[in-house]
């Protein structure tokens, strides 16, 4: 169902978003999903870009960074303006160091990317040429070990997240299988790569999937735990994260099965939100002085299995993507930062993944 909303008033690239889709839902590549008079539309993907699961845009060189979770490898990607919005040349492809990389990060400089490798338990770090932003040189790897007491999810590591500190001094990893968060020195003028630090042990079964550095406070993180449905205020000081609070992402009566999937902050740094798989909803917290989370809100994401979602704060929207439903939706921001469903619904077969120009890997 669409629409028809009037053209928005903002510039062509910002009015155009992709969805990185699954092979196995039926995806064949990268998908453009447009807003114009005549409502949303998604023309046939022309993108090479398969299995994209997360990406990042670099301003430096225009270039889009995108994983190929099955081919265990990442693309640099420029989109070609003047041939439309579905063209785009694949400049590199290199493998990522380990099988099914899910996650990648431009440290501070965007010299330089890190991918987690989820089925190997590793992570890589590769070069970035400062001219052209190709990547150079071999990938540094770093290999984790260990288990969790979850018998089905955490026989092995699984790297999930990485991301640098605002000081681009370390490198932060989460571990899915292993309950760590990891920390490495980092080098951006050498690449001097450390070895892992254990910067926290999270709680015995949880999962951490995803971490999210506070946009506005250096020394602040939201640990998202996908098995557990927690939510972990960390305080961070280097290597050393330090849990402050946790709460859970679900309503009190929330049907069993239910696991995290995405989180992220508004640009002012005062509202959080985290998707719920298998509840189906967003989870809306409002952060105070001290950046702990207030519950806001549980809404219906519109569909089943919300993988991701992208915050367009400039258009007060949220785009949703559904992996199981196969389709993208939208919900509105209203002006407190809770969210209103909608009924837009745009099919995307094995709909992963939502990214637009600038996109990039949240702080």
């Amino acid at each position: 169902m669409t629409r028809n909303d009037p053209e928005p008033q903002t510039d062509r690239h910002a009015a155009s978003l992709w969805i990185g889709t699954y092979a196995g839902g039926g995806g064949k590549g990268v998908y453009p999903l447009h807003r114009g008079a005549a409502g949303w539309t998604t023309p046939a993907s022309a993108n090479p870009a398969q299995n994209c699961s997360f990406g990042v845009h670099a301003a430096r060189f225009d270039l889009h960074y995108l994983v190929d979770e099955h081919g265990g490898s990442a693309g640099v990607f420029r989109r070609r303006d003047d041939e439309g919005p579905a063209s785009w040349d694949c400049l590199a492809r290199i493998p990522t160091g380990g099988i099914a990389p899910c996650h990648i990060a431009l440290d501070r400089s965007e010299c330089w990317f890190a991918v987690a490798n989820y089925a190997s338990g590793s992570l890589s770090v590769q070069r970035l040429d400062p001219k052209t932003g190709l990547p150079v040189g071999v990938p540094i790897v770093r290999q984790n070990t260990g288990s969790g007491p979850n018998p089905d999810r955490q026989q092995s590591p699984h790297a999930h997240w990485v991301g640098f500190s605002p000081d681009n001094r370390w490198l932060y990893a989460t571990d899915l299988g292993t309950d760590q968060v990891l920390a490495f020195a980092f080098d951006a003028e050498d690449g001097a790569l450390g070895q892992p630090i254990v910067a926290l042990d999270a709680p015995p079964g949880s999962g951490p999937r995803h971490l999210l550095l506070h946009p506005n406070r250096p020394g602040l993180a939201y640990l998202a735990c996908e098995l557990t449905n927690h939510l972990i205020v960390l305080e961070i000081e280097g290597a050393v994260f330090r849990p402050r609070r946790t709460v859970s992402t679900l309503p009190a009566d929330a049907a069993q099965g239910s696991i995290v999937a995405h989180i992220a902050a508004n640009a002012a740094g005062n509202r959080l939100y985290v998707s719920n798989r298998g509840d189906d909803s967003i989870a809306v917290f409002a952060l105070d002085d001290e950046g702990d989370p207030v519950l806001l809100q549980h809404v219906a994401s519109g569909g089943a299995s919300p993988r991701f979602f992208l915050l367009l704060e400039d258009e007060r929207q949220m785009i949703v993507a559904h992996e199981r439903d196969h389709r993208v939706t939208l919900l509105d921001i209203q002006p407190d930062g809770t969210l209103s469903p909608t009924a837009i619904g745009i099919v995307v077969p094995g709909a992963a993944f939502v990214f637009d120009r600038r996109s990039r890997t949240p702080a």
